[in-house]
């Protein structure tokens, strides 16, 4: 069974693999030519945190590829309150083909992929957002001019950046981190990153200062300071973070074809300027629209893994 909770668990070729797919899958809708390659199947979306981009773009997907996405919020179901995890998994795959979940902690996913008996995908968990960075990969190789890019993300340490590290890692090219002190990544999961970038040949390099970081970059990304969960310490952050914000003077130091990655809900002004936001280097709504296309990828690649078994 394959399940698609981290990028840990798949090789260079699987990644890029995916994400052909996704970009072949998008070229067929842009022509028109729309195939129903999951027609009659269910994807169950469960949602234990709210979400724009990933409702909107997996239940989209799913009907454009001829299935249904059946939407169910932790207010819908018993995961978690009063039902055991692994029978909720064990119930929801038995009647439906994919199950995506977006929820807290990352341990829950993966006992409900251990449970299930169809492929689990994680929409997010505190710990990992690995779909994003199938998006963002692909809207590297649409966008970037760069053969070897050179990625610095600015910002907080956390399931953004592991899935950064993740990718780098895995793909093999260089990944500049900078975060605040005490505001680092999960020092477990940057080992992991660390030791599999060993046999890749990716460099990933930590700093706490942004120009560091971003010198010469080809790809400047950041993520929200507070994330879900993280409410009560946003005031805090705001000072904590600050310099780190991604502005016009941060962005003239990276290389002068950089484009600028944001995975959404952008606070501007806040970890990113408007200029930039909306800037020349921006691409990051076609980033957001790349949602769609990669998670059709993965979810036809998962389906044909699926037959084979």
């Amino acid at each position: 069974m394959r399940h698609f909770l981290t990028l840990k668990d798949y090789t260079k070729e699987e990644i890029l693999d995916i994400i052909s797919l996704g970009l072949a899958i998008k070229k067929e809708l842009k022509s028109g030519n729309t195939i129903r390659h999951l027609s009659g199947q269910t994807l169950a979306m469960i949602f234990e945190k709210s979400s724009t981009r990933t409702r909107v773009s997996f239940e989209t997907g799913m009907f454009q590829l001829g299935g249904h996405g059946l939407f169910l919020s932790h207010r819908d179901i018993h995961l978690g309150r009063g039902e055991p995890v692994k029978d909720t998994a064990r119930v929801i795959s038995s009647m439906c083909d994919m199950v995506m979940i977006r929820t807290f902690e990352h341990s829950k996913i993966e006992e409900f992929a251990a449970y299930s008996s169809v492929p689990v995908i994680n929409g997010l968990t505190d710990s990992y957002h690995p779909v994003q960075l199938l998006a963002d990969y692909m809207t590297m190789m649409e966008h970037s001019k760069a053969k070897n890019p050179v990625v610095a993300y600015i910002g907080d340490g956390n399931n953004m950046t592991h899935s950064w590290l993740m990718l780098a890692a895995k793909l093999g090219f260089e990944l500049r981190v900078a975060t605040p002190k005490g505001y680092e990544a999960d020092a477990a999961i940057i080992a992991q990153a660390q030791q599999i970038a060993k046999a890749s040949g990716a460099l990933l390099r930590f700093t706490h200062d942004p120009k560091t970081a971003v010198r010469g970059a080809t790809v400047v990304t950041t993520d929200t300071w507070a994330s879900m969960g993280q409410e009560e310490e946003k005031e805090a952050r705001l000072k904590i973070f600050e310099g780190f914000m991604v502005d016009d003077a941060l962005m003239a130091t990276a290389d002068p074809d950089a484009i600028f990655l944001h995975c959404l809900p952008a606070y501007r002004n806040q970890e990113v300027s408007e200029s930039v936001l909306e800037g020349a280097q921006s691409v990051v709504f076609d980033e957001a629209e790349n949602r769609l296309h990669a998670q059709k990828g993965l979810m036809v690649w998962l389906n044909k893994q699926q037959k084979r078994q």
